[in-house]
């Protein structure tokens, strides 16, 4: 079992953590930091406040030798946030886990500009849970069901099934109706996430993502527009896979703003949610070996 970081959370947010590159040339701890953050304001407070430690709990000084290798730990200042409408619904919690229904708009786990509006932050805040974390993710547009562990130490086997793809996840989307395309279908292409890119590309080669994509249902969406209910199975997990295979269709998923084509959003814009929802999550529990099925109470109309 992992040691505790030597920085406890605060208020539901971990310390951020660095590691020092093995052969750097900064003199000191502190220059290292000082010139990865761009001579941050807050990391001057941070340590002159003895808030930044070393792995061994060890308080970085001004003069603490530059130590290649090793990993440095400092709380971070809060970006502003627009805080995302919608409550997360507890479906369902015991010692071990806790399964959400996650509204659209809040990202799972902290990163860049979204660290309180976050599940992982908002729940452990929520239900008194600091080691709270996700064994898998969705994306902040989608919603529906969501799956976290209360302990580090059972953590690696709820992971252990989504990395072995033993857990059958079903979604559920709006998007057009085309009279021509014939479904069932299965969807099978490549898919990469390029660094510079918001937006995951389908390329050529070997198919690494699976998506099964049925019709449930058509109907007349306010305005006139004939929509259809659609059932979607990903055997795969590639980023944005249900989106980029939906868009590939000629059926873009209602209000996706970035396929097929690059929208323009504005950040604090919740009016126009991504018609998309984890519907179920169906698995056997490592711990226990009972059957677990847990469905989203969420509507996407």
């Amino acid at each position: 079992m992992k040691s505790p970081p030597p920085l406890p959370d605060r208020d539901g947010v971990s310390a951020a953590r660095l590691t020092m590159p093995r052969g750097g040339a900064w003199p000191t701890v502190a220059a290292f930091l000082l010139e990865r953050t761009h001579g941050a304001e807050e990391v001057r407070r941070r340590l002159a406040a003895g808030e930044v430690v070393l792995g061994d709990g060890s308080v970085v000084g001004a003069e603490t030798p530059y130590r290649g290798g090793e990993t440095v730990y400092l709380y971070r200042d809060l970006p502003d946030e627009a805080p995302v409408p919608g409550e997360i619904d507890v479906l369902y919690a015991d010692s071990d886990i806790v399964v959400v229904d996650k509204p659209h708009f809040l990202a799972t786990m902290p990163r860049g500009r979204h660290v309180v509006q976050t599940v992982v932050v908002r729940m452990r805040r929520q239900l008194g849970l600091p080691q709270l974390s996700p064994a898998h993710r969705l994306d902040r547009l989608t919603a529906g069901v969501l799956l976290l562990t209360v302990r580090p130490e059972v953590r690696g086997a709820y992971q252990l099934l989504f990395e072995r793809r033993e857990v059958a996840k079903t979604y559920l989307a709006l998007a057009p109706i085309r009279g021509d395309l014939r479904l069932p279908t299965v969807v099978r292409s490549r898919i990469v996430k390029p660094r510079t890119s918001i937006q995951a590309v389908e390329v050529p080669g070997e198919a690494n993502a699976v998506t099964h994509v049925d019709l449930e249902s058509a109907f007349t969406a306010p305005g006139g527009r004939v929509l259809g209910r659609y059932r979607l199975t990903p055997l795969t997990g590639r980023t944005h896979q249900l989106r980029v295979h939906l868009a590939r269709l000629g059926i873009p998923i209602v209000n996706d703003p970035l396929y097929p084509v690059l929208q323009e959003h504005r950040p604090g814009d919740f009016s126009r949610p991504l018609r998309l929802l984890a519907s179920t999550l169906e698995f056997t529990d490592p711990l226990s070996g009972r059957s677990r099925r847990f469905t989203s109470r969420r509507s996407l109309l």
